[in-house]
């Protein structure tokens, strides 16, 4: 089942600093993880928390960019 959710202003600022690119070196062919990587962890952070599947979250048109669907986990 999709149901709406609302990103608090703490979630919102931890995805969007998940979002944003890392400077780096590369030392022993090791690469950090990359922005979208990152992303997707803070939405499975968040999803754990509010009860919903990470990988479905879709946005609301016309709500502001803290409003979306997905998947309830049951």
């Amino acid at each position: 089942m999709r149901k709406e959710f609302e990103l608090s202003d703490e979630d919102y600022a931890y995805l969007i600093a998940a979002c944003q690119p890392v400077p780096y070196m590369i030392i022993g062919g090791v690469e950090p993880a990359s922005p979208q990587e990152n992303a997707n962890r803070a939405w499975q952070v968040i999803g754990s928390r509010m009860g919903f599947k990470s990988m479905t979250v879709q946005p609301v048109s016309g709500k502001g960019s803290k409003f979306f669907t997905a998947e309830v986990v049951e």
